[in-house]
């Protein structure tokens, strides 16, 4: 499993992508995962939307791309690296769904039809499985080890939101774990548990006056809630502890998605301690946008005095000036790199040029691809 980690705006859906699409197009079938709820991983792939469960791509459109077809990024200039996808090549993807995952889990865990109805008809439960910011590290978390047990995929990546949201789903299984063996869950699915506990009297009345008023009875509803999940535990707790083992396997690689510009890279050296400091495997790091194109060694006058005879004097300049800017920021993204390889322990980093835009589609995946995997 490969799981792409990074700051925001650093283009590491597009990196996730390319990984997925470049692994297909070398005979690997290969499914990319995003649990950013930001529909980017959709647009990056050329699409309206994907659905919350694998959807493959299809393969001429993913030959078609990995051949590298005008993109029109970069002036119509064609990739070389992935010309056709080889036989057993497969690229799908999926953007997690939390409320479907979390109702499939309790299909799964259910010990009976009785109990999976009264959970998935508890409005506590609707609530809570709707409820992305609530929900998501916890669903993530099932669907990653259901598509791991279920097999069948060469490589499975995964596409994190920023940085400190990513920590918070590593982090994710263990806090899961600690609240079932918590005394809290105990205590609040015990009969009367809730009300004598944690409510207290005083709120006890409150609720029983909104109860009368609005004919919900909230009490009820959080206490049949807790009672139903405590009879899931087991199977929370093992899909917990499967995802704590997977993401600490040999075979799990991180890889760090970063910018050169100053304040991605601190994040993403932040980010390279913690991971380490988590016993997880760091599989390398991938330095996007990165800007490439200079003067070369010469100066503006020099590149504008060469480009005169095709350009006239007054272009001529206007270039040079502008191929100047440009070796400014070549420069300042250098020594970014160097700091970050340093910093990081990476002594060679995966570099991915700046393109001309944002790629919208499998040939400007390609283009990604080509330069990950050449």
């Amino acid at each position: 499993m490969c799981v792409c980690v990074g700051p925001g705006g650093v283009g590491k859906t597009t990196v996730s992508a390319a990984i997925g699409l470049g692994l297909a197009a070398r005979g690997k079938k290969v499914v990319v995962v995003s649990i950013d709820p930001a529909k980017r991983l959709a647009s990056a792939l050329g699409l309206d939307e994907l659905p919350g469960e694998p959807h493959r791509i299809d393969p001429e459109a993913a030959a078609d791309g990995a051949a590298g077809a005008d993109s029109g990024l970069t002036g119509g200039e064609k990739s070389e690296a992935n010309r056709q996808v080889q036989p057993g090549g497969e690229l799908w993807a999926m953007v997690l769904d939390s409320k479907r995952t979390f109702d499939g889990l309790i299909d799964k865990l259910a010990p009976d039809e009785s109990t999976r109805q009264e959970v998935l008809s508890n409005r506590i439960y609707r609530e809570l499985s709707s409820a992305v910011a609530g929900s998501q590290e916890f669903t993530a978390m099932a669907k990653l080890y259901e598509l791991h047990r279920e097999g069948g995929w060469d490589a499975i990546v995964l596409d994190t939101p920023p940085s400190r949201n990513a920590l918070d789903f590593l982090d994710a299984p263990d806090r899961l774990t600690r609240f079932l063996d918590g005394r809290a869950l105990k205590l609040l699915s015990a009969p009367g548990g809730l009300a004598r506990g944690v409510l207290g009297r005083g709120a006890t009345v409150v609720f029983a006056l909104l109860s009368r008023l609005t004919g919900v009875d909230v009490v009820g509803e959080l206490s049949g809630f807790f009672r139903s999940l405590s009879t899931l535990t087991d199977g929370f707790r093992d899909r917990a502890r499967g995802v704590q083992r997977l993401l600490r396997d040999e075979r799990t690689r991180f890889l760090i998605v970063t910018s050169p510009e100053q304040e991605p890279a601190r994040e993403a050296v932040f980010l390279s301690k913690q991971l380490q400091h988590e016993g997880m495997h760091v599989g390398g790091l991938i330095v996007n946008l990165v800007h490439d194109i200079g003067l070369n060694g010469h100066s503006v006058k020099d590149v504008a005095a060469l480009l005169e005879p095709e350009l006239g004097e007054a272009l001529a300049a206007r270039v040079a000036a502008n191929l100047g800017d440009f070796d400014v920021l070549a420069r300042r993204d250098s020594e970014g790199i160097q700091t970050l390889s340093r910093e990081c322990g990476e002594t060679d980093p995966l570099l991915v040029s700046h393109l001309d835009g944002d790629p919208q589609d499998l040939d400007g995946i390609a283009l990604v691809a080509e330069q990950l995997f050449s």
